[in-house]
């Protein structure tokens, strides 16, 4: 719209002025002219031509007049106006300024001239054209009424325009009132309808419009007559042609050109009206029309006149129902014309009225972005709610609220709350704006301050990680207390390992001890512990420590995440998931919305670990979802894309694995953290497609990658042993053979069940064959304290495949493994490891039939537990077993943890197993 109204001002000279034409109003010119025909022969005649400003009576008057002037009939002329509407006998005067009439001075004084008009008519008949007959002023409607009611017998003709309705008390049109010998025609003018604007398109535009085109125009335009012909007019001095392609430039040039015509026909109104329109301009689609009334101080004109007053503006809609509402497009125009103050004065007004009023907060805080402060605490309170109910739609919006609220002066409390949102709004699309804000509020300066952990915490939430480090580095030496515990543990939080740059930080970052109590400290300490792979029981008592209940004080996020993401390391699943879960419903707003992709991301990392792909799965495409909209999301993609692969790979899928593998990302998702996780997924992939000696380089970059930041836990990217593979199948045994030695030492400094177990399975495939089958059992029992994960399941077919093969392999025990890696396979059929069960399946059926395996037993059960552990065999949930039984689903989870562990198995899969082969016997 703004380039249109800029056109206007430039050197290339604007459209001139055409001919009125009656373009679109072929109909009513042909019943004028038919009506112009009898003039002078059936007596006196009056003719009213009524309709909305612009719709064209004035022209159908001036071409009605020009006609009767060219059958040789008297014309005189007159055109009221808004000036002239007080000065007596304005129009009489114009009408007898013609060379031959006594002019107003002669006659009697209250209607002058009226007598020769009379006297001259039985000459010559005479026609009256009149335009623009609502500005009449009192006095010469007084005098055209006269004429009317005198002229009986005569040959004379009243031909008047004007608008239906007018901001006057003068009604022109009971000068269509019938009387004893006059022919009286009324034509009142309707909007132009779709064939009428298809004709006018058609001329204005010298070729016919595309069906689309013709349609938008009478949409826009409302069949307007003034402003479909201003608006084509404008159209055609651009260049433009009638064809869909172009509707958007139709648009722009229609609002400029609807605000024009909706200024004009204002300017025409009194005062009153103009407030009313104005009131409406800010708040009409708010507030009732009776209220929008009582804002503009409406006093002496009628609501039902000033209904019909409204309807008579271009730009200004009426919806069933409801009351009038200002065209979105003009809005703007009505408003320019007022001042800056009040219009800041009528927003104000506007918006506590509708406050009062329980007018839904998003739309109150619409009203008072344009209003001055009006120092009332719920002013801040419904800016803050307009900004989350529109933060997900509208981010600049949210963030004009946030900035709007801040300007009410709150409470020291109130602004930094205030303080926070609006940076995590902005770093939600715009991150840069978001760091200033946060640099401002760890660093202390300005009067905008906030608890600066918090704000440390929400910029490492944001991935603002070198500002959150630079600024912390500056706060600390002037932080004291809890607030300084907080920002130490921030600090290493954005640098666990302590390999950034550290050159520029001055005064230097002590480090965080060994065995810190504050909860931030301990969180952080314990993922620093988990990254380095050593002391796992201290790295779950910090880790716990973090996660736990601490009444009082601030709750940081990346604290308790990186807890979370050591209790995983830690193969503590489902306290992990349980942390995550709750830092997910904690989180709330622009926070969430930044934190939701982080914490679903390591979920899915937990899942996969678990073996639950599926739930993996849908973790990642919620993540993927709320990643699109964030500004900085490189890391976090990085990382969702490596999860993806590897769910695919679990899956079966290979050929997608490939494609997201091949797809490009960000060159900041290259320098992330994140990036050896996808190195380690391109590696995987592939060491799967047949490319080992790609896959080993790839998995070495990953490897260096994270040595480099002193990563050396293998739980976190088992890269060794991937590697050991690969360089195996290359033909690089004893490089293999040395990592996966290395990887062994690594795990066992840490201890979980999954590092080590994976550990050993890898280097057994690069190592001599003798021995194995016993190896490959060892390692079966280390996996059996983890997770039914993707090394156990590889572990489980590994010691099926070596129990089939070896003469002395026992095919019992095969067997039964066989039916626990069916059941944690049969999720995914076309995954490689059901692959391989179905191919054990069937070694086993074409070797000898393993003998029938005894009746399990359960001496070591309570009656309680063992029935308890019969009906999860058969596939009962918790809650039905509870309410089978009449006891509490707690007391189900501990009955059946306390079978598992005296059964020595790991799960519900092993207990199917089990209660099957029992009931089967």
């Amino acid at each position: 719209m703004l380039q249109y109204s800029l056109a206007l001002g430039q050197s290339r000279p604007a459209p001139r002025p055409v001919k009125p034409t009656a373009c679109g109003r072929e109909r009513e010119q042909a019943a004028l002219s038919v009506v112009v025909e009898e003039f002078g022969r059936k007596g006196p005649a009056v003719v009213t031509v009524a309709g909305r400003p612009g719709f064209g009576q004035n022209t159908l008057v001036r071409l009605a007049a020009e006609l009767a002037a060219g059958r040789g009939l008297r014309v005189m002329r007159a055109r009221a106006t808004q000036s002239e509407a007080g000065l007596a006998h304005g129009v009489t005067a114009q009408l007898l300024s013609t060379p031959d009439a006594p002019g107003a001075a002669e006659g009697p004084v209250q209607l002058p001239g009226l007598s020769w008009v009379l006297r001259s008519a039985r000459d010559r008949p005479t026609v009256l054209a009149v335009e623009d007959a609502q500005w009449l002023d009192p006095e010469s409607l007084r005098w055209l009424h006269a004429l009317v009611l005198r002229s009986a017998g005569l040959p004379v003709a009243l031909l008047c325009g004007g608008d239906e309705v007018s901001d006057t008390e003068a009604d022109w049109l009971v000068l269509a009132c019938p009387a004893p010998g006059l022919t009286v025609h009324h034509y009142r003018l309707p909007p132009l309808g779709h064939a009428e604007v298809a004709s006018v398109v058609a001329h204005s535009c010298d070729r016919w419009g595309d069906e689309g085109f013709v349609a938008e125009a009478w949409r826009i335009t409302g069949g307007h007559p003034g402003v479909l012909h201003d608006t084509l007019r404008q159209f055609t001095w651009h260049g433009h042609r009638p064809v869909e392609a172009q509707v958007p430039e139709l648009r722009a040039i229609c609002a400029v050109v609807t605000g024009d015509h909706l200024l004009r026909a204002v300017r025409g109104l009194s005062a009153e009206a103009v407030a009313v329109i104005r009131a409406l301009a800010v708040c009409g689609d708010v507030l009732d029309f009776r209220v929008v009334c009582a804002l503009a101080g409406l006093s002496s004109l009628g609501e039902s006149r000033l209904r019909a007053l409204l309807s008579q503006v271009p730009g200004i809609s009426w919806l069933p129902g409801t009351g009038p509402r200002v065209d979105p497009a003009v809005r703007a125009r009505m408003l320019e014309e007022m001042t800056a103050g009040g219009r800041a004065d009528l927003y104000g007004r506007a918006a506590e009225l509708a406050h009062r009023a329980g007018v839904c907060d998003l739309a109150v805080a619409g009203l008072l972005l344009g209003a001055p402060p009006v120092g009332a605490p719920w002013a801040v309170r419904t800016l803050r709610a307009g900004a989350v109910a529109v933060r997900q739609q509208d981010h600049r919006r949210a963030v004009a609220f946030l900035t709007r609220a801040l300007e009410e002066d709150p409470a020291p409390a109130v602004r930094a709350e205030l303080a926070l949102d609006l940076a995590a709004a902005d770093l939600v699309e715009e991150p840069e704006a978001g760091d200033r804000w946060l640099d401002e509020i760890i660093r202390g300066h300005g009067r905008r301050t906030a608890p600066r952990a918090a704000a440390a915490d929400l910029g490492l939430t944001g991935g603002g990680t070198a500002v959150v480090r630079r600024a912390v580095a500056e706060a600390l030496p002037g932080a004291d207390g809890a607030e300084r515990d907080d920002l130490l543990a921030l600090y290493w939080c954005a640098d666990p390992t302590g390999q950034e740059d550290t050159a520029l930080l001055v005064p230097d970052v002590p480090p965080l001890p060994r065995r810190p109590l504050p909860p931030a400290q301990a969180g952080v300490r314990a993922w620093q512990l988990a990254l380095r792979g050593r002391d796992v029981d201290l790295a779950l008592d910090l880790a716990r420590l973090a996660l736990g209940r601490h009444p009082g004080g601030e709750v940081l996020l990346q604290p308790r995440l990186a807890a979370c993401k050591a209790l995983c390391l830690a193969d503590h699943h489902d306290e992990a998931e349980a942390g995550l879960d709750r830092l997910l419903r904690e989180s709330s707003g622009s926070r969430a919305d930044l934190a939701a992709p982080q914490l679903l991301a390591v979920r899915a990392a937990v899942n996969l670990r678990r073996g639950r792909l599926a739930a993996a799965e849908r973790d990642v495409t919620a993540a993927e979802q709320g990643l699109r909209r964030l500004g900085r999301s490189a890391p976090t993609a990085a990382q969702l894309r490596s999860l993806r692969i590897l769910v695919d790979l679990e899956c079966g899928r290979q050929d997608r694995a490939e494609a997201l593998a091949r797809l490009p990302l960000p060159a900041e998702a290259e320098r992330s953290d994140s990036w050896p996780n996808m190195l380690f997924a391109q590696g995987l992939v592939a060491l799967g497609a047949g490319r080992p000696e790609e896959a080993a380089q790839l998995l070495r970059e990953c490897g260096r990658r994270l040595l480099a930041r002193h990563c050396l836990n293998p739980a976190l990217l088992p890269w060794r042993s991937a590697a050991a593979l690969a360089l195996h199948v290359a033909g690089e045994r004893e490089e293999a053979r040395r990592l996966g030695e290395q990887e062994i030492l690594l795990a066992r400094r840490w201890g979980t069940a999954t590092a080590l177990g994976w550990a050993q399975l890898c280097a057994d495939q690069v190592a001599d064959r003798a021995g194995r089958r016993d190896r490959v059992r060892a390692t079966l029992d280390v996996l059996r304290e983890g997770p039914a994960g993707p090394g156990y399941v590889r572990a489980l077919a590994e010691h099926i495949e070596l129990e089939l093969a070896d003469a002395d392999g026992d095919r019992e025990s095969a067997a039964a493994t066989l039916a626990e890696l069916t059941v944690l396979t049969a999720t995914y059929p076309a995954g490689p490891m059901a692959v391989r069960a179905r191919a054990l399946a069937g070694a086993l059926e074409n070797g000898a039939r393993p003998a029938p395996r005894p009746a399990p037993r359960w001496p070591d059960l309570s009656p309680p537990e063992r029935q308890t552990a019969v009906l999860a065999g058969r596939g009962h949930s918790n809650r039905d077993i509870a309410a089978t039984l009449s006891v509490s689903s707690r007391a189900v989870e501990f009955r059946l943890h306390r079978a598992y562990h005296k059964l020595g198995i790991k799960g519900r899969p092993e207990l199917q197993v089990l209660v099957r082969a029992m009931e089967g016997s």
